[in-house]
């Protein structure tokens, strides 16, 4: 199984999933998607098995991966303070890859009936799930 890990700015929701993702399922083939490199460069440090960055790089990439996560935000235009391009929503919106999306409310952006709780849970719920599909295989 492969799994794209996608973030932005500094990469740091996505250095915290990569972390857990390679603790809990040392063996999973993980690729860090970062819109710019600093993202990527952190996830690859947190133990990414390879990375990309950019525009490009996602919209190829997340036709060729089983599971894609990240916040919402990785699929809403100008998501992530503006990094998200049309192009890279649509893509990874598109992508027949299985989306587990972290629910960050920020900005104008309110997920009703989603409880905020804290990033280390909303993570260790999303490392199980992973791990469920693993085993499901």
């Amino acid at each position: 199984m492969r799994i794209a890990v996608i973030d932005g700015q500094g990469g740091g929701i996505g250095k915290h999933i990569v972390e857990q993702l390679r603790k809990k399922i040392p063996e999973l083939n993980i690729l860090a998607l970062g819109t710019n490199a600093l993202a990527t460069g952190a996830m690859l440090r947190a133990g990414a098995t390879e990375g990309a960055s950019g525009e490009s790089a996602i919209c190829y990439n997340v036709e060729r991966v089983d599971i894609i996560v990240g916040s919402v935000a990785i699929m809403m235009v100008y998501g992530l303070l503006g990094e998200i391009t049309a192009s890279m929503a649509t893509a990874i919106s598109a992508s027949k890859a299985e989306k587990l999306l972290l629910p960050i409310q920020r900005g104008n952006i309110q997920l009703v009936g989603v409880p905020r709780i804290p990033l280390p849970h909303q993570i260790e719920a999303l490392v199980a799930v992973v791990e469920e599909r693993l085993k499901a295989e």
